[in-house]
């Protein structure tokens, strides 16, 4: 194989042969065959094309563009002609344009505005393996308009890592073609990672070690791009001369993109910082060194909250050996992973589709302007969860885009038709009668753009900086803005002032996430219940109210990312609709007695409270119940006789069975509503359930028929031969004890017992109330043990009568008598 000459196109006789038999097929192949860009231009001459365009979809817009100028460039001609691509913000085709490259997100719009797909002749599917949300949802709608209107629409499915059996049975048991790879060796070293250091030192640290060692440019994944940015600052100043730093990630303007995946010039070399942009459908020149933090930023939703969330997550195995692959596109290469060799293992095999963890309202959007309601009638790899497909049917309706039989309303329609997502939709729309469109356009290119206007939090601060700014992707966004007000009919003027309304349109588009500070500046907590961080330094964190648009980290304390500020007046004015007024009755563990308030609330967020009227007793006795319930049975007094009820009861039922009730803290705590409710009436006090209280709820618990065996069978006391009444301690209902002194039992010749033969475990004691001895046979300790406890209590306690035949002595309670 000469170096110009490609692995596929060793099989692309056998894929045209497949796509000229039937309609789909599926082409496995690893990085470098060079399917991206060899495959389209090789079907341009095939006969079932004719005059027909393919489309070629990629999942991210520098890959669209590296992949078009790379095409073109091999026919020779600029891209816009024969070659050219399609993607948000920037597109280069034209009526010569007979293969299309764009992102699957603006795949999904051409298919639903034009279902037949009217002069398409092919779609091809490259990088499936992502399975991006849009590109799962494109291959849907494809095979859906190919069994329905296109019979001779062909779809191939292309992919570096992927199940082909399992794409195939999708595609209809179509045929699968493999094809070699062509990569160098790549060594890898596994530099290990210290868990005290930060991701951006350790990854310097690494690039440094790699720049001595090895040869040729760098290519270093990161997470995100602060990662990015530290790791340059970390390393300006410390590497070689004629060593450029380049960062890749997509919120870069193109120019910026394209100078980093260009070659270096002659006798310098690059390092190029990219998040995981850089994994696919490119070729870098003169990479042949990966460093791989194995680490990468997510998009997470949570039907729960309506939360789209970053969460920072270690790479699949998978994604791991296409970063590795990066090294040994053009020559032998070297891979540095940061982890040890034995955590490999433990990755997980592929990434999640997205389509699992996504929010899934613009998809279900795209589905019903499709027509359909059901996911399940369309061909999906990957069903999407029920939780998160009805979270988005809710939030559809919330925004009054479906009706009651789930079919798009004239709302939804319009929202479909904006091609962005439903909730940006309804703020653009909402905005749009309220003359503040053209602030609302610029903010929905905004939001769709990360990193447009700086990274600051608030958003006033980025739409100003994007409405200054001269670099042609924010030229390109402001555009993307003035038509995004036009499409509402709009006036698209970005006007200073109604920059200051970008609170207000943010909450529009995401009413749960208003946000009311809290405690200490910087916390906030949302109309959804979560929580929300702001640097106590941020100008936004001694706000009252934010809107906030995007957070990252933990959805319980979790980073906000970007906000502007609202006003209860505009809260009021605009979501009064939403404010319930309610009065409440609820415990105040503070003063410990139930209080009555009126407040207003929206969603979880209390805007005004104050005192309320008297309250119903029944909801006093709920409130008194619920703190019972969450502070555990503990919290009541069971003292004195109620606790001395409460015990003899619980030796009854272990003795004598269900009859009498169960006083466990489990069955207390389950039957408050029964047993103690009705003893409430009156109170407001925690501490006023004292013990009177409850001895009487205890005693309206023992049957009518059990009344009179109560005492007989758990009496309180033990009338002692001396004449003493000494009380039964019932704590241990298995062994009833009874302390007494030992002179009092003078005379007993049996052991004590009750409930007809259970016996009290006798705790002896001295005159002095000391321990003596314990024993459960009283007769077996004056024959036994009482000789020799005599002795010691003669000479301790010498006033004291201490006979040798304690059976044939009086009982007594007393000292011998003077003189005796």
């Amino acid at each position: 194989m000469s170096p110009d000459t490609l692995p596929v196109e060793d099989v692309l006789p056998a894929l045209k042969a497949a796509l000229a038999a039937g309609l789909n097929a599926v082409l496995v192949a690893p990085p470098g065959a060079g399917k991206t860009t060899r495959v389209p231009l090789a079907l341009l001459d095939a006969p079932w094309r004719g005059d027909g365009c393919i489309i070629l979809l990629e999942p991210r817009r520098l890959a669209a563009r590296a992949a078009a100028a790379r095409m073109a460039a091999t026919l020779g001609e600029e891209v816009g002609r024969t070659v050219g691509y399609r993607v948000r913000m920037d597109r280069r085709v034209s009526a010569a344009t007979r293969i299309e490259v764009v992102t699957e997100g603006v795949f999904t719009r051409m298919i639903v505005d034009d279902p037949a797909l009217s002069g398409v002749s092919a779609v091809i599917f490259d990088e499936f393996h992502e399975r991006s949300l849009d590109g799962d949802l494109g291959l849907a709608f494809a095979l859906d308009a190919q069994a329905g209107l296109r019979e001779d629409l062909r779809i191939l499915v292309m992919s570096a890592t992927i199940d082909g059996a399992r794409v195939a049975r999708l595609l209809g048991k179509a045929e699968i073609i493999e094809s070699r790879g062509r990569m160098f060796p790549v060594e890898t070293r596994h530099s290990g990672r210290d868990a005290g250091r930060r991701i951006d030192d350790e990854t310097a640290a690494v690039i440094r070690r790699a720049l001595g060692e090895e040869s040729g440019s760098l290519l270093v994944f990161l997470p995100g791009q602060a990662e990015i940015r530290r790791t340059a600052e970390r390393l300006a100043d410390t590497i070689p001369a004629g060593v450029e730093v380049a960062p890749l990630y997509g919120a870069l303007d193109f120019a910026a993109q394209d100078r980093a995946i260009r070659s270096p010039p002659p006798g310098r070399r690059k390092v190029v910082l990219a998040t995981s942009i850089a994994e696919t459908s490119l070729t870098i020149e003169g990479v042949r060194v990966v460093i791989d933090s194995g680490l990468a930023r997510v998009p997470l939703y949570e039907p729960a909250t309506g939360l789209t969330r970053l969460e920072t997550r270690r790479v699949s195995r998978a994604a791991a050996d296409q970063r590795r692959g990066r090294a040994g596109r053009t020559e032998p290469g070297v891979c540095y992973r940061m982890w040890d060799e034995g955590q490999t293992a433990a990755l997980a095999p592929f990434d999640r589709p997205e389509i699992l963890d996504a929010d899934l309202s613009p998809f279900v959007l795209d589905l019903l302007a499709w027509g359909v309601d059901d996911p399940a009638r369309l061909a999906f790899l990957d069903a999407p969860p029920r939780a998160a497909f009805d979270e988005a049917m809710a939030l559809l309706s919330r925004l009054g885009a479906i009706d009651g039989d789930r079919r798009l309303t004239a709302e939804g329609r319009a929202l479909a038709g904006l091609a962005m997502p439903p909730r940006l939709g309804h703020m653009l729309r909402t905005a749009a009668t309220m003359e503040l469109g053209g602030v609302a356009g610029a903010l929905a290119a905004l939001l769709a753009e990360p990193g447009l206007g700086g990274n600051g939090v608030d958003l006033r601060d980025r739409l100003g900086h994007l409405r200054s700014a001269r670099d042609q992707r924010s030229r390109d966004a402001l555009a993307l803005g003035v038509r995004f007000a036009r499409m509402v009919g709009a006036d698209p003027a970005l006007d200073g002032a109604a920059i200051e309304q970008a609170g207000l349109l943010i909450a529009f588009a995401f009413p749960e996430r208003i946000a009311m500070a809290r405690g200490a500046p910087g916390a906030f907590v949302m109309a959804n219940g979560r929580g929300g961080v702001l640097d106590p330094a941020d100008a936004l964190a001694r706000q009252d109210f934010l809107a906030v648009a995007s957070l990252q980290g933990a959805a319980e304390n979790a980073r906000i990312l970007s906000a502007a500020p609202l006003t209860l007046a505009e809260i009021e004015a605009e979501f009064g609709s939403a404010i319930l007024e309610e009065e409440t009755v609820a415990f105040d563990e503070t003063t410990g007695s139930v209080r009555a308030r009126r407040s207003r609330r929206l969603g979880r967020l209390v805007l005004g409270e104050s005192a309320a009227g008297r309250p119903s007793e029944t909801a006093v006795v709920a409130a008194l119940l619920a703190a019972i319930r969450r502070r555990g049975i503990g919290a009541l007094a069971f003292e004195g006789a109620a606790g001395a009820l409460r015990a003899r009861l619980a030796f009854l039922r272990r003795k004598a069975g269900e009859d009498w009730p169960d006083v466990s803290d489990e069955a207390l705590q389950a039957t408050l509503d029964d047993w103690l409710a009705p003893h409430l009436l009156g109170r407001r006090r925690l501490d006023a359930i004292d013990a009177t209280l409850l001895h009487e709820a205890l005693a309206a618990l023992i049957p009518w028929d059990r009344k009179a065996m109560l005492d007989r069978m758990a009496p309180t006391h033990f009338e002692a031969p001396s004449g003493s009444r000494l009380p039964i301690d019932y704590s241990d209902p298995s062994r009833p004890v009874l302390e007494v002194r030992v002179q009092e039992l003078f005379g007993l010749d049996r052991h004590p017992s009750i409930a007809d033969s259970v016996p009290l475990t006798l705790h002896l004691l001295s005159p002095a109330r000391r321990p003596i001895q314990i024993t459960g046979d009283l007769p077996s300790f004056w024959r036994g043990s009482w000789r020799d406890v005599r002795a010691d209590l003669r000479g301790r306690y010498p006033k004291h009568p201490w006979p040798e035949d304690p059976l044939a002595a009086p009982p007594t309670a007393r000292a011998k008598p003077r003189g005796t």
